[in-house]
């Protein structure tokens, strides 16, 4: 109640105060504003994801006693435009569903994790732009494009192995152009490494990540090299490729900034941990093609206690592979197929190799907008297996 007063309020004040107040088409914002003075600017907008899942488990043979949840899978609010300069951008988002505020813990104060996003960008020369605050780190192309705008219901297991997320920090991006069309894109983090909303301060070394990407056809239209499906049907063909690397220092959590604490009798076991990505998107004439490598390996591995003794807790080391495609017809009616595949080392980690075979069918009534998506799986976990349907209605203002 306490959280919906202070929206509430604080909406009014942006009402009262603002010189223009303009409705958007649909999908572009709930409302714009725009200070009497022009030096600064807000869009609002607003988001929601509704998920069923049902899940059948293979006993003898069979794929019987179905489980099925209906969630509210995410519930967002988002902020952004520019304060004082056109060149001093921000953006807040916030999470509200269950999902989006889940992981809180004595590391974040005990609190539900709101904040998604918190950053600001400054354009502070051409073609560079510094970001300081809470956002996604440059790692996996996946995880970088936005849940809203995936080509199937939800990002790979790929992704949720081996992703970094967000975390607290600064970025360097710049870009050049090698000739009239072939663009390069260069980015540089330096983060706290331990994951989003951390009020305990830092426990173990920073995070270090880098990437290049290389655009040889010039740029996708509407940045569709961060979107799934090949919603404006480039009329020439489109290739992004990119390479990118982490290295958490004295990381204390089993997947680099995700994954659990490695808890020791000193406090907490620390090693370095790197994670290689290797992705690529290609578009062209409603067809579309995303492919990402990920590889993550430690100094050490095993989390020890101060005498050398095994804690139990392991870094899950290993490398994946997922590659996509679809096709989107002239009536945004889209069929699309993916092939994810884990390989952790069995010796560490003890896990089985993961492999999930999916098949997906889109609606796009507005865009990424406003979409129906459902898609069936089998996944392949070494001593078992089951399948797994899902089904998403996607509302964007």
């Amino acid at each position: 109640m306490k959280l919906r007063l202070v929206a509430l309020a604080i909406l009014t004040a942006f009402t009262m105060n603002a010189q223009e107040i303009e409705a958007p088409k649909f999908g572009k914002g709930i409302f714009n504003l725009v200070g009497k003075d022009s030096s600064w600017t807000m869009k609002v907008a607003a988001r929601m994801q509704f998920l069923t899942v049902v899940d059948w488990d293979n006993q003898d043979g069979k794929y019987i006693d179905p489980q099925s949840e209906f969630t509210v899978r995410r519930a967002r609010l988002k902020f952004e435009g520019f304060a004082y300069s056109p060149k001093l951008e921000y953006k807040l988002e916030l999470g509200l569903s269950n999902d989006d505020l889940s992981g809180g813990s004595v590391y974040t104060g005990n609190a539900p994790r709101y904040i998604l996003d918190a950053v600001v960008k400054w354009h502070f020369a051409k073609n560079f732009q510094l970001w300081f605050g809470q956002t996604k780190l440059p790692g996996n192309r996946e995880r970088v494009i936005s849940s809203g705008n995936m080509q199937f219901v939800d990002r790979s297991l790929l992704n949720s192995r081996f992703t970094i997320d967000r975390d607290m920090g600064f970025q360097l991006l710049h870009q050049f152009n090698l000739t009239d069309q072939f663009v390069v894109k260069e980015i540089f983090s330096l983060a706290q490494g331990e994951g989003r909303n951390i009020t305990t301060g830092n426990l173990g070394g920073h995070q270090y990540t880098t990437r290049v990407e290389l655009l040889p056809f010039g740029e996708f239209k509407s940045e569709g090299d961060y979107s799934g499906s090949d919603l404006k049907r480039e009329e020439t063909p489109k290739l992004a490729l990119a390479v990118a690397y982490d290295f958490n220092n004295n990381a204390v959590k089993s997947r680099s900034n995700q994954g659990s604490y490695m808890v020791n009798d000193a406090g907490f076991f620390e090693t370095n941990i790197n994670t290689l990505y290797v992705d690529g998107m290609f578009k062209y004439h409603g067809f579309s093609f995303m492919g990402e490598y990920a590889k993550r390996d430690a100094k050490d591995a095993y989390a020890k206690n101060t005498d050398g003794s095994l804690t139990g807790a392991e870094v899950q080391v290993g490398n994946g592979l997922n590659l996509q495609a679809g096709y989107l017809f002239k009536n945004n009616w889209e069929v699309a197929g993916r092939y994810t595949n884990i390989a952790y080392n069995k010796i560490i980690t003890g896990r089985d190799i993961e492999t999930q075979y999916t098949v997906g069918v889109s609606r796009y009534i507005v865009g990424h907008k406003l979409k129906v998506q459902s898609d069936i799986s089998y996944l392949d976990f070494g001593a078992n297996d089951k399948l797994m349907y899902r089904l998403q209605f996607d509302i964007h203002f």
